[in-house]
């Protein structure tokens, strides 16, 4: 299906006759010569091809920007292509979790610090023992007791990824 006079970039690159019923048209303009090069330099113009007409018309478009996604990381990560860069991601969503954790667990020390400050200056502000005993909020020692669990557990999680 020419646009114009113009063949698509497929049948510009591959020199041949763009016919009206031709599949790569829809996806590959003639203005973006580039991204089918890509795609054929990595996938071969004969697979794709056959990748598009098995599927359906309303699926060809994703599948397009799929294999243009596929091929440019291919280009840049012959190796790993896609999921090089995934992992790259997914460890730096780990890193970012850590220290999270680690934010998170300071600021509970921090709670627990001023806590205990106020207990120590309440001790010192009570003339007995048993007069600061009975004063003593059940409540805050509960806290101050499961709060340490909050701080150990985010740091035993295990990441999926890694």
């Amino acid at each position: 299906m020419m646009v114009g006079n113009s063949p698509c970039a497929s049948c510009k690159l591959l020199r041949r006759r763009c016919a009206k019923d031709c599949i790569f048209a829809p996806f590959f303009p003639s203005g973006d010569p580039q991204k089918f090069a890509i795609v054929h330099k990595i996938f071969g113009a004969s697979n794709v091809s056959k990748m598009l007409q098995e599927l359906p018309i309303n699926q060809r478009a994703d599948a397009v920007s799929s294999l243009v996604y596929e091929a440019n990381a291919r280009m840049r990560d012959p190796v790993y292509g896609c999921v090089g860069a995934i992992s790259y991601l997914q460890n730096q969503v780990s890193q970012l979790q850590m220290q999270l954790a680690v934010a998170q667990a300071e600021i509970l020390c921090m709670q627990m610090q001023q806590e205990t400050s106020l207990i120590n200056q309440h001790v010192l502000e009570s003339n007995s023992n048993k007069s600061f005993l009975s004063s003593i909020n059940p409540q805050l020692i509960m806290n101050f007791s499961t709060s340490t669990n909050l701080v150990e557990e985010p740091l035993k999680q295990e990441s999926l990824w890694t």
